[in-house]
């Protein structure tokens, strides 16, 4: 019979006493329940904004916006190739993290993810609805992020895209509109394609709440966690970028708001991911960033 790298028989098990077994048993089955919950509890119901806007057309958008951004990228020579090792590296840690996707929104299973770079020195990395991810290489090379800290960036931004909030922000506006053209387009009963062109724009300059940057956090710990990555990469990360911030706010910090208190809500969440991630298997290979930029 053909078996995995790595496998071994299990060692038949030695009689302990059943006292022993049972406290062993019951820690067990504690573990497994904190794995499995992880920061569920913590994170509430879609917002009945989302209802106000196609999820299909959001898409849709995205795609389309996500293209004319790779197009514009290689029309400048700054789209990185696929051999490009921070592409390989970014790309390695996404397949991680987007098996677990399916867990907090059932359509990412049929996503077409996608993970590029953009060889600019911005300090940016996004993912837009239907898992089109891209990282800037300044966000990389200027904070010299390592790949628990890339971990935690993607697995932020892909909990924007889960929990649907670009397009809650959207319903919102939706709903604090007059004009029953509009209202009638974002509820789907205008033409999809037009309605993909007015959105798309927004979609990368949208400011999300502060209840969404949290829920992010929290998803984005959790996501990572159980991929194999460090969650306590967090704190680190966002001490990069409050350091960062103090002399020219880089574009990243203008949508995703950041200070001591983030610190400190990441901290207090860390009791419920940090068992996740030791018992997550761990990445094979650690790549690390590219060399530095100059500012």
């Amino acid at each position: 019979m053909r078996r995995a790298p790595g496998w071994r028989m299990i060692e038949p098990m030695t009689a302990i006493p059943r006292r022993q077994a049972i406290a062993l048993i019951a820690g067990a089955c504690a573990g497994a329940a904190l794995a499995q919950d992880g920061v569920r509890g913590d994170v509430g119901r879609e917002s009945r904004f989302t209802g106000l806007v196609s999820a299909d057309q959001i898409e849709l958008a995205s795609t389309r916006e996500y293209s004319q951004l790779k197009r514009e990228a290689t029309a400048k020579g700054v789209l990185a190739p696929d051999e490009h090792p921070q592409v390989v590296r970014l790309r390695a840690i996404s397949q991680r993290l987007i098996p677990l996707a399916p867990a907090w929104n059932q359509r990412a299973a049929n996503w077409r993810w996608e993970v590029n770079l953009i060889r600019q020195k911005t300090l940016n990395a996004f993912c837009m609805p239907g898992g089109k991810i891209a990282y800037f290489e300044g966000i990389l090379a200027r904070l010299q992020l390592s790949d628990d800290e890339v971990a935690m960036i993607m697995g932020h931004e892909m909990a924007h895209a889960l929990r649907e909030h670009a397009r809650e922000q959207m319903g919102k506006t939706a709903a604090t509109r007059v004009g029953a053209g509009l209202i009638s387009a974002l509820l789907g009963l205008g033409n999809l394609a037009d309605t993909a062109l007015n959105v798309g724009a927004q979609l990368l300059t949208l400011k999300f709440s502060r209840e969404d940057e949290s829920e992010a956090d929290l998803i984005g710990l959790d996501l990572a966690a159980r991929a194999g990555y460090d969650p306590r990469a967090g704190v680190t990360l966002w001490q990069k970028m409050m350091k960062a911030a103090e002399h020219a706010p880089p574009e990243f910090i203008s949508t995703h708001p950041t200070g001591p208190t983030r610190i400190k809500e990441i901290e207090a969440a860390l009791p419920k991911v940090q068992p996740l991630y030791a018992a997550a298997p761990k990445p094979p290979k650690v790549y690390g960033p590219p060399a530095p930029m100059p500012n």
